[in-house]
């Protein structure tokens, strides 16, 4: 039986598996809902279906019996990092194949302080915080006053801390305490915003680190035990809520002035995440999170277990046996129960790509995310420039209310870090997204903001 997979997905992303499908001679389902339907990923499926809601499991079930599916691809978001759904597809009457880690692998890297305790026991650094759940306000000081002081006794001063839904991802549920007076009130905050987006209580207490990069480690494994790494990315340019707006691959500069020996912490984080995906049997796609510092001290933060936003950066860089490589593919391939092919000594490096988010945000008014709708959207094709985006570009578009406002991604390769840089602004300068919001005013988009930060590529930032 031919293999079919349910691309339980929108946007880019669902674009982006149906193109490695079709690379793969695989057969695939989309579905939209209402507010989707003028998407292009609707508009180039070639079957679809009509569900109310991306995060419904029986809708998503539903339509893969009918459509008679044998795989179901999450993309990023929604149910992808949802251990439940990840066992119901697979435990089921009428089992299927999940293309993504196993359930067990989501709900343990998924959770943090079960991550950190392991982390800690192999060796691993991780950011000086708890390691067990805390439900209590009073608890919660007495950790934090301990944490303070044992930290102080280290001749660690002027310290503020991160109180954190333990169950939360994606820069959700954290808030920050510089004084322990405002320690209480912060974590009665955090603790109802828990419960009510996560269903878990459940608060952690990290110390902030002042000054860092965000560094990744991209790993692959297999079913059969193999394991590979697609190098690191930088993903430091975030918004005020600590979600990404530009990313670069590698994750170090070669030619920048660091107070450390960068390749040496760069080899130490991709051997950690390698002996953690090993740990955890990991056998899909999947990205180790690291906190960098102006000192080369560096952190475990946490794994995301699913394709991420910025694949497609890693893959630009990374040849196997002189072939660039598809990390959706590659993803796609061993879910099915297919040998890697190949080994780390077969996979080289070279050039550097920059992913640039495009979203309609008003960057002034705290990244405000904008609906309305877009008129014109157009750039100028390059050869080193791919645009990934849900967006038409023969007529009006108008942006979901229920979504993200994220409208593309623009991913840009060059042979060196600068001209990769200088490409960048070209694409940003070039490009045209013009619109309307439903009061009538100017849809604004964060693309100046996007050229202020390229000059902070790498760069350490003040968190």
């Amino acid at each position: 039986m031919k293999e079919r997979v349910l691309i339980a997905n929108r946007g880019e992303i669902a674009l982006r598996i149906m193109e490695a499908c079709k690379d793969l001679g695989i057969d695939y389902v989309a579905v939209y809902t209402k507010e989707d339907q003028d998407s292009l990923h609707v508009r180039f499926a070639d079957k679809k279906y009509r569900i109310s809601d991306y995060r419904d499991m029986n809708d998503l079930l539903a339509v893969a019996d009918e459509a008679k599916c044998t795989a179901i691809h999450p993309g990023y978001g929604f149910l992808s990092e949802n251990y439940r759904f990840a066992r119901r597809v697979v435990k089921r009457e009428r089992p299927l194949i999940f293309i993504g880690p196993s359930w067990e692998a989501i709900k343990d890297l998924g959770n943090k302080l079960f991550l950190k305790k392991v982390a800690k026991n192999l060796g691993i650094p991780v950011i000086p915080g708890t390691t067990e759940p805390i439900y209590n306000e009073f608890e919660a000081e007495l950790k934090a006053e301990e944490l303070y002081e044992s930290l102080n006794s280290e001749g660690i001063y002027n310290l503020a801390f991160l109180i954190k839904a333990a169950a939360g991802g994606g820069g959700m549920g954290i808030a920050e305490v510089k004084d322990l007076e405002e320690l209480r009130p912060t974590f009665r905050k955090i603790r109802a915003y828990a419960k009510r987006f996560f269903g878990d209580e459940g608060i952690i207490i990290e110390v902030k680190i002042p000054s860092i990069q965000h560094v990744e480690v991209q790993i692959l494994g297999s079913k059969h035990g193999e394991y590979v790494h697609f190098g690191t990315r930088n993903c430091t340019i975030q918004s005020i809520h600590k979600q990404k707006r530009i990313e670069i691959a590698p994750g170090f500069n070669e030619n920048a002035s660091y107070a450390f020996d960068y390749k040496e912490v760069e080899k130490k984080i991709i051997k950690y995440s390698l002996e953690l995906a090993k740990y955890f049997n990991y056998d899909s796609v999947g990205t180790w999170e690291w906190l960098i510092t102006p000192e080369g001290n560096y952190y475990l933060m946490e794994v995301n277990t699913r394709i991420q936003v910025e694949n497609e950066i890693s893959a630009k860089i990374s040849f196997v046996k002189n072939k660039q490589i598809n990390l959706i593919k590659e993803q796609i391939r061993v879910a099915f129960g297919e040998k890697l092919g190949y080994s780390q000594e077969d996979i080289h490096f070279k050039g550097v790509s920059i992913e640039l988010r495009l979203i309609a945000e008003d960057v002034k008014r705290g990244f405000l995310p904008l609906s309305g709708t877009i008129t014109k959207f157009s750039w100028t094709p390059k050869p080193w420039l791919t645009v990934r985006t849900h967006v038409p570009q023969d007529k009006p578009y108008t942006i979901p209310t229920q979504f993200d406002p994220n409208l593309a991604l623009a991913i840009i390769y060059g042979e060196t870090f600068e001209e990769a840089k200088k490409r960048s602004f070209e694409f940003l300068d070039d490009v045209i997204i013009e619109g309307y919001t439903p009061k009538g005013d100017k849809l604004i988009t964060n693309i100046e903001f996007l050229k202020e930060k390229l000059e902070f590529l790498y760069k350490f930032l003040e968190t």
